[in-house]
């Protein structure tokens, strides 16, 4: 073989396999981690044949998207806590969304404003600000930091805090994946309790940071949860593999790992 005809083998070689790289690249992060979205056939036939689902019409009833990019733990504080208190007494009322001149015609010593939990006023009892949620300096662990959002112990905290009753579970790199496959599925046949997973969205085939939804339900047959993503603008409920989701927790934030936080009422 001819030094030219070596060259030109070589150059067409590298070609063939940048393109083939290429290729490779261009599947789409979510398809590759196995992501199908609740709205396809599919995502509507696995809630159909799912076996453990019964958390998903109260949630789905209860379910609004974050307001801002930072607030999706407190969105699915509201989410959880109205699930779980619903029409119980003393629930709050969230003057804030109401303006001035929207009290201007209504008749003295009526509240218009329904009695609720919503992301504003669920962050109100917890030990994190709401400055220190927006990114407000805080002390941890002896050092000062800006800590934006919640991780899972505060957000637990902040859950405790709005009187209910809390499990958190941290995935360690020690806990077996099919332990919290049971844990998590056993939830979702259960009435009357609701699990929120904090897990790493860049771990998970999905664009961004640390994140906090619910899960509504759990389909045997593919294996997957789906998630209720509170931030619709991003991904949408989304069914997820065990797998794939149990990996987006085991992953470490500012001083341990995410994982999950079973509640109910006390």
């Amino acid at each position: 073989m001819s030094l030219l005809t070596r060259i030109g083998f070589m150059v067409l070689l590298a070609v063939t396999l940048t393109n083939s790289a290429f290729a490779r690249d261009e599947v789409p992060a979510a398809a590759a981690q196995g992501l199908v979205s609740f709205a396809s056939d599919e995502g509507l036939a696995r809630l159909a044949r799912s076996a453990a689902k019964v958390d998903f019409p109260v949630l789905a009833n209860q379910f609004e998207a974050q307001t801002n990019s930072i607030f999706c733990g407190p969105t699915t504080a509201a989410i959880v806590l109205n699930a779980v208190r619903v029409r119980s007494a003393g629930l709050p009322r969230d003057h804030s969304r109401l303006r001035a001149e929207d009290l201007r015609n209504i008749t003295d010593g009526y509240d218009p404003v329904i009695a609720r939990f919503t992301q504003d006023n669920v962050i109100n009892p917890g030990p994190k600000t709401r400055a220190q949620v927006m990114g407000d300096l805080m002390t941890i662990n002896g050092k000062k930091l800006r800590d934006f959002g919640y991780q899972a112990r505060q957000f637990e905290a902040m859950l405790k805090a709005n009187a209910v009753r809390t499990r958190l579970v941290i995935v360690d790199d020690k806990m077996p994946e099919e332990t919290i496959r049971i844990d998590l599925v056993e939830n979702l046949k259960r009435r009357g309790d609701y699990v929120a997973v904090n897990y790493l969205r860049s771990a998970a085939g999905q664009e961004g940071g640390g994140h906090i939804s619910p899960l509504g339900a759990y389909d045997a047959e593919s294996d997957s949860f789906l998630v209720l993503d509170v931030n619709p603008d991003n991904t949408g409920w989304v069914w997820m593999p065990a797998a794939t989701l149990i990996k987006g927790m085991r992953t470490f934030d500012k001083f341990e790992n995410r994982g999950y936080i079973q509640v109910e009422s006390r």
